[in-house]
């Protein structure tokens, strides 16, 4: 699917150029050369420039592109990426759409999320982020950066809907994975994540995530349940310990 063809308009009395709004020709004409990294500095420049100052959601679609490469020197690239920036979010609620389909096939969501955190509440930008992880498994996939990013951004929010969403990744296959979602479940503050919290401690090959959770269960003072204790007393790391009351304890150094 071409550039045009994701912005074509309602009319329908014709075809071709005619059922392509004036906005999307606009943007059309500088998207090549603002998304390219073989482009010329300057002409790249000025492409994202008048790009910028179009405040539509073609503009912002085309801006994005910005965001899938480096450029030599890093502070030209840091400069046009601000450039761009600042003109996706000149689009207002029009960006939107454009950031999910970006988002949608991004190597790297830092600079989606940074910009839809700047366009939502934050009781909606949870609810992106969640839905974005959820088109994300627990198995193997060669390049899991995006989910990796999600889970991690996730635990700098408490809400309620983030627990439930974020569990099935305490058994990801990728430690890293696995280390976020301890991370973001114990954000959460919820007890009622102990019983999956104590599962993925079990069967914890990796032993940052074991020590992790160690962690996050001493910080709280959650209680391990009784009929759970000698099994998890099993697979401790050295110097932790369970009470009497079931608390899981560090000894001094």
């Amino acid at each position: 699917m071409g550039f045009f063809d994701l912005f074509k308009g309602s009319n329908k009395g014709g075809g071709g150029d005619k059922n392509v709004s004036a906005g999307a020709k606009d943007a059309a004409k500088w998207a090549d050369v603002a998304g390219s990294k073989r482009s010329q500095n300057f002409d790249r420049q000025e492409a994202l420039a008048n790009l910028a100052e179009m405040k539509t959601p073609e503009a912002a679609a085309a801006l994005l592109r910005r965001f899938t490469f480096h450029i030599d020197p890093s502070i030209t690239d840091q400069e046009e990426k601000d450039v761009a920036f600042h003109g996706v979010l000149a689009a207002g609620e029009g960006a939107i759409e454009p950031i999910r389909a970006f988002a949608a096939k991004a190597e790297s969501l830092a600079w989606p999320m940074k910009l839809l955190k700047e366009l939502v509440a934050e009781e909606d930008y949870v609810e992106e982020l969640i839905a974005w992880l959820s088109k994300w498994d627990t198995e193997y996939a060669k390049f899991i950066d995006p989910k990796t990013q999600l889970l991690a951004a996730l635990e700098e929010h408490v809400d309620p809907r983030i627990r439930a969403a974020v569990e099935p990744f305490l058994e990801d296959v990728n430690e890293t994975a696995r280390y976020h979602a301890v991370g973001t479940t114990f954000a959460q503050g919820d007890a009622e994540a102990i019983p999956a919290l104590l599962r993925a401690l079990l069967e914890e090959e990796s032993f940052r995530v074991r020590n992790k959770i160690v962690d996050g269960f001493a910080a709280r003072d959650w209680v391990v349940p009784d009929d759970q204790r000698d099994s998890i007393r099993k697979i401790l790391p050295p110097g932790v310990s369970i009470d009497g009351e079931g608390r899981l304890k560090r000894r001094p150094e």
